[in-house]
């Protein structure tokens, strides 16, 4: 079987990458352009670092904000009424995983009006055409939602995500500038700091993981563990610095990898905290992540043992097993170090077997190198319980 590798045409990294948007746009004729946004970046006047550019280039925009942390099939509905109204011919969309997300399923439905319940993406879409053209400026340094193929979208009436995997929805352009992520708050850069070394390690050690992946995630990985920390320390500062810089391309960098191979158990409980307690993705991604990796150990020793090394373990003098064992030791200490929750609070007894059948049911199971039942998922889950 051929292995595949879908990217952005083109991206664009480093201070001052957005100057580059209105370019792209006008290269390409296009002339009202909806952007997508979160309300807080909104407010914050991170978004208009964006729209000014449009302005001074006398690009018509619109914009549509109205996007909750966990974006639901509502949000996507009326995103796409909003790209009608506006007769725009393009999108930009600033923020993090949330208004990427929502961006990719309206650029989808926009080009591809069949999908419009939104319930029908799921999986693999059989969708026609290219979403609308589309150029992606995250302002966190996690989800990686600007280079890859996959969305999530939540639906509120059945109490679940559900993962859309679509080379039709990848933004053509990425724009992935630094100084855009400057306002996020210290936990938020903790928490998508911690998603996307899961992004790499999961991408790592998954069923599908290749040569040409393994070299995106071993790179993240080591990236990931010489800059969380300091971009953690950054943002509590307040000073910019070249933390935040390694962060905005390792999160990038783990995109291109498992985007093209997908993930494990630890993103498919992730999901279901999400969908049932709300809990901010990194942060359910983060908790599990040292669980996952234990479970999954017996059948990927090996690759743990190289994820010892990327973290900048000395494994001189260990053996294979002990290798692994540090690097889950070692995944633990950075969570501590960055302040990540070891408990799920929300969690009771009577949700357990729902939670874990809703696990077992996400796209990104399949993708884990170890089968699991509901039982054992069920003990992965008191592993976060209080």
């Amino acid at each position: 079987m051929a292995n595949r590798i879908a990217l952005n045409t083109i991206s664009y990294h480093g201070a001052g990458a957005i100057e580059e948007i209105p370019g792209e746009l006008g290269r390409r004729g296009r002339k009202r352009v909806l952007v997508c946004s979160d309300p807080d970046l909104v407010e914050l006047g991170v978004t208009s670092k964006v729209t000014d550019l449009l302005d001074a280039a006398h690009i018509a925009w619109s914009i549509y904000s109205e996007i909750k942390p966990n974006p639901t099939i509502q949000n996507v509905q009326d995103g796409v009424a909003a790209f009608r109204a506006a007769q725009a011919d393009s999108i930009v969309a600033v923020g993090g995983g949330s208004s990427m997300d929502t961006a990719k399923a309206i650029g989808i439905i926009a080009s591809n009006p069949e999908f419009a319940d939104v319930r029908s993406l799921e999986g693999e879409a059989p969708t026609k055409n290219h979403a609308v053209f589309t150029i992606a400026v995250p302002t966190t340094a996690g989800t990686a939602a600007e280079v890859t193929i996959n969305y999530v979208i939540t639906d509120p009436e059945r109490v679940r995500k559900f993962v859309c995997v679509d080379t039709n929805d990848a933004p053509e352009v990425a724009v992935v500038d630094p100084t855009m992520m400057a306002t996020m708050p210290v936990g938020l850069t903790a928490a998508t700091g911690m998603d996307a070394l899961t992004h790499a390690i999961e991408g790592y050690t998954t069923k599908a993981a290749w040569e040409l992946t393994d070299m995106f995630h071993l790179e993240a990985i080591e990236l990931i563990s010489k800059n969380l920390r300091d971009a953690v320390a950054e943002a509590k500062s307040g000073k910019p610095g070249s933390g935040r810089e390694g962060m905005a391309l390792a999160q990038y960098i783990a995109g291109m990898g498992f985007s093209n191979v997908g993930l494990g158990i630890d993103h498919a409980m992730a999901h279901t905290l999400s969908a049932h307690y709300d809990t901010p993705h990194g942060v359910a991604c983060a908790m599990l992540l040292p669980i996952a990796m234990e479970f999954n150990k017996p059948v990927v020793t090996e690759r743990l043992a190289r994820v010892a090394q990327a973290m900048g373990v000395d494994i001189a003098g260990m053996s294979v097993d002990e290798a692994a064992d540090a690097a889950i030791a070692a995944v633990r200490r950075l969570s501590e170090d960055v302040n990540i929750p070891k408990v799920c609070e929300a969690i009771t007894a009577d949700d357990l077997d729902r939670i874990a059948d809703d696990a077992l049911a996400d796209a990104c199971y399949p993708g884990n190198p170890r089968e699991a039942d509901r039982a054992t998922v069920v003990e992965l889950f008191k592993k976060i319980m209080k």
